[in-house]
């Protein structure tokens, strides 16, 4: 009886895919750990009642991406209308100042602040877009209880993220900018440069890596005086106790608090 020969077709083993996925880790590695400065690309989108506007984006390759969309101006609308005066406390490129400024108009003027350079430099970029439907003020302070100088500090060695403090050793992360930036008292800021706008002051955005509550309370005064609506962070590493006093804040001066659970997608 002859014997029965068996064949196996075992497929060529393809690392391809692993090789890839560990070039990608290595880089962001190198990313994550290595300073390098990164430009901006300018993409232009058409939005159905806002027409075509352009936007900036940063070339960083840890940044998530961002874009401009009708659902998010319409989400700022809500609050925002032609002529106020708004807000936007930690900019980042100002994928958030530009749909809030689409709601205040050309009438209306947005004041964007953020402290490190190196996002500031894309964000006064997006100043300059868009010049016949937006007013966009850039201002590259930190928001702060007193005016004063502090260290700006990162995970990423390409600050890509990052807050302030008032030592090099916090919970941001082990690098930090060369130069300390500066800070202010927003209040003061207001009534020595914008009094006249305060009655029209009707939104502030504040995301500033977990001191969203010391900026508020050094703003309690407009808080209570305009009472802004207000959106804040809710940073991932507060405690519960930090939690609810960003919540006994806002609550004990007359605000309803709400809580949206993934921000990002409302701007979608």
């Amino acid at each position: 009886m002859p014997k029965r020969t068996g064949f196996c077709n075992f497929p060529a083993r393809n690392d391809r895919p692993m090789i890839n996925y560990l070039k990608r880790k290595l880089e962001k590695w190198k990313t994550k750990t290595t300073f390098r400065e990164y430009g901006h690309k300018v993409e232009s989108y058409e939005l159905p009642k806002d027409g075509k506007i352009d936007f900036a984006v940063w070339l960083n390759p840890l940044e998530k991406p961002k874009k401009i969309t009708q659902g998010g101006v319409d989400f700022f609308r809500k609050f925002i209308k032609e002529g106020d005066l708004a807000i936007d406390i930690g900019t980042h490129m100002g994928d958030t100042t530009v749909p809030m400024a689409l709601a205040a108009g050309i009438k209306g003027t947005v004041l964007g602040f953020d402290p490190n350079p190196h996002v500031f430099k894309i964000f006064t970029v997006n100043t300059s877009l868009n010049k016949d439907k937006v007013n966009i003020v850039p201002l590259p302070y930190a928001i702060t209880k007193e005016d004063g100088e502090f260290y700006f500090t990162s995970s990423e060695a390409s600050f890509n993220n990052g807050g302030i403090g008032e030592n090099q050793s916090n919970r941001h992360g082990n690098f930090t900018l060369n130069q300390k930036v500066r800070g202010i008292n927003l209040e003061k800021f207001l009534k020595e440069n914008y009094r006249e706008k305060l009655p029209k002051l009707s939104f502030i955005k504040v995301d500033t890596e977990g001191y969203d509550k010391t900026v508020l309370e050094s703003i309690a005064g407009v808080l209570e005086s305009q009472k802004p609506s207000v959106v804040a962070e809710c940073f991932q590493k507060l405690t519960a106790a930090e939690r609810g006093e960003l919540f006994d804040l806002l609550h004990s001066r007359g605000y309803t608090v709400y809580h949206f659970d993934e921000f990002d997608k409302i701007m979608t």
